[in-house]
């Protein structure tokens, strides 16, 4: 399966952004679909993931209450509504899919890795 995500952008804190993962490839409604970001000078970190068959999702502690991840199989896209952001949100978006996986928070559980978007939000 090939990922291409997208949706990025510069905003300002408070305002929402919606990303994009869209999948081509094999059947992508078999796939759990995890949203990683790289902060400059950081490592990556797992920030919400949701299962093969959306029955499951995990978010990062950091946004719980902020993001929300949804999937709409018949578009093969996964969505990443992310609310109230702040400066700390900024990083490149990468997501990543996990065949009939559960959606954790483990990078190695994921297989296929889109190229990434880049938010910032600016104070």
């Amino acid at each position: 399966v090939q990922l291409q995500a997208s949706g990025g952008g510069l905003v300002q804190a408070g305002d929402s952004l919606r990303l994009s993962c869209a999948a081509s490839g094999r059947a992508f409604s078999s796939y759990a679909v995890g949203w990683f970001r790289q902060a400059p000078g950081k490592e990556r970190e797992f920030v919400v993931g949701i299962s093969w068959n959306g029955g499951k999702t995990y978010y990062a502690d950091s946004v719980k209450g902020r993001f929300t991840i949804s999937r709409d199989n018949v578009k093969n896209t996964v969505y990443l509504q992310m609310n109230s952001l702040k400066p700390e949100d900024t990083a490149v978006y990468y997501c990543a899919a996990d065949y009939y996986g559960g959606g954790g928070a483990g990078e190695s559980l994921y297989d296929y890795w889109g190229q990434g978007t880049l938010v910032t939000v600016s104070s």
